[in-house]
């Protein structure tokens, strides 16, 4: 149940969509940020809205030297509990060696205003993220990796990988992407998935001023049976955003 803001993540996301604008702020630091309208929060191709419109923004102050802290915020609906709200905080470290750019990264994903009720369970939970990506000329290929000890709904050890390749056309910089990507849930009966493969493909252009706009396709492939208990967010979808970054 989570969007990760820069590691996380989705990886092929984060390649597809022009950097954020860094405002100096001295010292080797500087600050960037973004607000994003989307016809859906979809994540490890999961919605988590239940297919209804998200208002996003996610602010980071980094340091030249690669060490960076951000915040990201989004409304959720998951059915059957009172989250209205995701707010997730990460600390990370990001470098180059031999033409591979890493990161890693630890995020904690909150809810705030979420209860537990009868039979439920907390939602907030942490992970770690090792993330790699490589540019040939006008192709990014990218990977990473994910763990967290005690993943959403206390369902203990969580393991994704996920592999993303990206494309800028050389008629009008568009970009377009995809990836594949592999989650495991230790206990899997009480968040009620399956371990599942979940997907993605989007194009996405740069307009000028900061904003851009993308459109893709995502799903996984989780039957509606073992989708929470026979709901239809792990189906398939569209989703269109819009993104001003400052």
């Amino acid at each position: 149940m989570r969007r990760s803001l820069v590691a996380g993540a989705l990886l092929a996301v984060v390649v597809a969509t022009p950097a954020a604008a860094q405002v100096p702020l001295g010292s080797g630091f500087s600050v960037s940020g973004y607000v994003t309208g989307t016809t859906d929060y979809v994540t490890r191709g999961i919605s988590q809205t239940r297919e209804r419109p998200a208002l996003q923004a996610g602010a980071e102050l980094a340091h030249e030297s690669g060490f960076y802290i951000g915040t990201f915020v989004s409304n959720v609906a998951f059915q059957g509990t009172d989250a209205r709200q995701e707010v997730d905080a990460y600390l990370g470290y990001r470098w180059t060696l031999s033409g591979f750019r890493f990161d890693v990264v630890g995020q904690w994903y909150t809810y705030p205003g979420y209860t537990a009720g009868p039979g439920q369970y907390g939602l907030d939970f942490a992970e770690v993220i090792l993330s790699a990506a490589y540019d040939f000329e006008r192709v990014t290929l990218s990977g990473l990796v994910g763990w967290s000890p005690d993943y959403s709904f206390e369902s203990g050890n969580a393991v994704r990988v996920e592999a993303g390749v990206a494309w800028t056309t050389p008629l009008w910089d568009i970009v377009l992407s995809g990836r594949v990507g592999y989650q495991s849930i230790d206990r899997n009966s009480r968040i009620g998935l399956p371990d599942y493969v979940y997907y993605g493909a989007s194009v996405s252009k740069a307009l000028g001023g900061g904003v851009s706009v993308a459109a893709g396709v995502y799903g996984t492939d989780i039957s509606k049976s073992d989708c929470f208990g026979g709901r239809d967010v792990c189906d398939t979808r569209l989703l269109a955003s819009v993104t001003w970054r400052f």
